[in-house]
């Protein structure tokens, strides 16, 4: 299935019908849908798509001549193999002289594995060759970390070079739900919160059937997570040893990290308690799963100085690795004894809607960020969340009108009440001076509002959001 990214895919094809030469930089993390979009975007044109792997340089070139020969028509290609890159970037700008040829290098990590100049033999083409004909040359990559430090950085030879760069990132809860259109809008939500919004993850649990059990939201999911999480074969089950062999160089110490992170570590001076380290070292590792966005670090909306806050917490902001942290690795041994329907009705039935309520919150902010025209008044600048002393506010808005929006999200299986509004006002009112002016209240909730609620919410002009209009 092919969801959404119809920006990116509008993005590509307005560089496509500039003309002139472009060198375009994508990448994001395995998994999230980049061969998909170039797919996608070279369906219709002149196009070489190839995909690297963990080969010898001469084994690539072998099978890129291969390639081009489906795609140029020219008796020449019939009868040669490109011998070196800078001969094969040559041979492609000059079928690019006078008719646009897009030429995709996919998971160019692994052509730079054997061959580390690449770049600078790159650049050198780029400015002898390259951006004197019509070639749109696509390098792609999955490992986020070399991408940005040996393409994208400054000291990297093909700095300056690129026209366009793009960090493919994962799709939003809304479109995520596009995977499972037999589902109820809850159900959707908690696949997300699950998966996050990884479309190969999002596809491989698209394709069980639904459980009949309909009562009983959790039981839908009990034959995906125990085939696809819960088993050794399972296409998931490891996926996060994966993800981490291949972006860091001590994956057991970053993850060590996300185990406590995910186990309700949340502070620096905490974090380090647990895994054993000094703290300084904990803030260089806790920073490098930042840049990889593997964890997020969030201070309260209202504070002026969020990087020297002594308020900031640490979560994990990928769902799938969440849940992994969460529920798998504390109980592998047991799944990799064969247990994995106990794991399922002891350890994550009964804690799955307990897991959802902090997703749940999350969920609601992107709502308010991404989806706000659809229902709410008032354009946010920022949208998070306030605490400290005693106070919790689910969701804070600073308005370009001035305006704030002041929210709570409930995950229950009962219907939201007035008792709940009521305390969400009080609590505005103890928030700094400045973000108490205009305030305007939104409910969120899983399970539907109580009626008294409803009437009220229409005099007094409070929002109220269900999970059918997260949709």
């Amino acid at each position: 299935m092919f969801i959404n990214r119809h920006q990116e895919l509008a993005a590509l094809n307005r560089m496509f019908q500039s003309g002139i030469a472009e060198l375009f930089v994508l990448y994001g993390r395995r998994r999230v849908g980049k061969t998909e979009l170039l797919l996608q975007f070279c369906k219709d044109k002149r196009s070489i798509y190839f995909t690297a792997s963990q080969l010898k340089e001469g084994d690539h070139l072998r099978q890129l001549t291969e390639t081009a020969r489906h795609v140029i028509n020219d008796p020449l290609l019939q009868s040669l193999v490109f011998d070196d890159w800078e001969s094969a970037l040559i041979y492609f700008a000059q079928q690019a002289q006078k008719e646009r040829l897009v030429l995709v290098l996919d998971e160019f990590q692994y052509l730079c594995d054997d061959n580390a100049a690449l770049p600078s033999l790159i650049q050198r083409f780029w400015d002898l060759h390259g951006k004197n004909s019509k070639i749109f040359l696509i390098l792609c990559g999955s490992q986020v970390s070399f991408m940005e430090r040996e393409v994208l950085a400054e000291r990297s030879p093909l700095y300056g070079r690129r026209t366009g760069q793009l960090q493919l990132m994962p799709l939003s809860y809304r479109d995520s739900g596009h995977f499972f259109s037999e589902y109820a809008a809850k159900e959707k939500l908690i696949a997300y919160g699950i998966l996050g919004g990884i479309p190969a993850y999002l596809n491989r649990f698209a394709l069980h059937s639904l459980d009949l059990s309909r009562d009983i939201p959790q039981k839908i999911f009990e034959r995906p997570i125990t085939t696809e999480l819960l088993t050794p074969q399972g296409y998931l089950f490891d996926e996060v040893n994966f993800l981490l062999h291949m972006e860091l160089r001590e994956p057991r110490a970053y993850a060590s990290l996300l185990h406590v992170i995910a186990g309700g570590a949340t502070r620096l001076n905490e974090i380090s308690q647990r895994v054993g380290l000094r703290p300084t070292d904990t803030s260089k590792y806790l920073s490098v799963l930042r840049e990889l966005r593997l964890i997020k670090r969030e201070t309260p909306i209202t504070e002026r100085a969020p990087q020297k806050s002594r308020k900031g917490l640490y979560k994990i902001a990928d769902n799938y690795v969440k849940f992994w942290f969460r529920f798998v690795l504390p109980n592998r041994s047991l799944i990799e004894s064969g247990n994995a329907d106990l794991v399922y009705e002891e350890m994550i039935a009964p804690n799955l809607s307990h897991y959802m309520g902090a997703i749940f919150e999350d969920i609601c902010r992107q709502y308010i960020s991404l989806y706000w025209g659809e229902k709410l008044k008032g354009t946010p600048k920022r949208v998070g969340a306030h605490w400290g002393s005693g106070l919790e506010i689910d969701v804070l808005t600073e308005n370009v009108d001035g305006s704030h929006w002041f929210g709570e999200c409930k995950w229950w299986d009962t219907p939201v009440g007035e008792n709940v509004l009521n305390r969400l006002i009080e609590n505005a009112t103890k928030v700094p001076d400045r973000w108490k002016q205009n305030p305007r209240y939104i409910l969120f909730s899983a399970h539907g509002f109580t009626d008294a609620l409803r009437q009220r919410a229409e005099k007094e002009e409070v929002f109220l959001v269900d999970t059918n209009d997260l949709f």
